[in-house]
């Protein structure tokens, strides 16, 4: 099984070449064109900066995944609710990766004092991620019908949501 640690700057060649093949080839992600280098580099310190987890899987001395959290909206209410995001390098999908990057997001992202962590899906047919989350305890919320035009076709966003600590139990405050 691979390393999770905390995401270094030396890891963001890798960080960004596997969210480069995702942005091109996947639904995971509406995004078209893949950013830079120093895009995900300035995303990263992003969410570094609001004190959230951003993570990588290390195996070999080679990043096969990452993943972090940062908040599901930028509104201060929406501050003890977070989005995961989670990929991993198409040479190492089905491995356990996955799951081993979201178990320690979620542990992380709670003791950052997130209540609420969000998956938001990328394209309904995108089973991977939605048994991942499943299997980790998330619910489906809801679908959101054909919002995303990507390779030709329209493309859902599935929601999901899975408390974490006492979720809303009690007072964040």
């Amino acid at each position: 099984m691979p390393l999770i640690r905390p995401s270094r700057d030396g890891d963001l060649d890798a960080i960004t070449a596997i969210y480069a093949h995702h942005v091109l080839h996947g639904t995971g992600t509406f995004e078209i064109d893949p950013p830079s280098r120093s895009d995900m580099a300035a995303r990263r310190t992003e969410v570094l900066s609001r004190n959230l987890p951003w993570l990588v899987a290390e195996q070999d001395g080679k990043v096969l995944g990452f993943a972090y959290a940062n908040w599901f909206k930028p509104r201060p209410a929406y501050r003890f609710s977070a989005e995961d995001s989670v990929y991993v390098a198409e040479a190492a999908r089905g491995s356990g990766i996955g799951r081993a990057l979201l178990l320690a997001l979620m542990e992380q992202a709670e003791a950052a004092g997130v209540r609420q962590l969000m998956a938001v899906v990328g394209d309904s047919v995108n089973t991977g991620s939605i048994k991942l989350h499943q299997s980790l305890g998330f619910e489906h919320i809801g679908l959101m019908r054909s919002v995303g035009w990507k390779h030709g076709a329209w493309r859902d966003i599935v929601l999901m949501q899975r408390p974490l600590g006492s979720g809303d139990a009690q007072s964040p405050e």
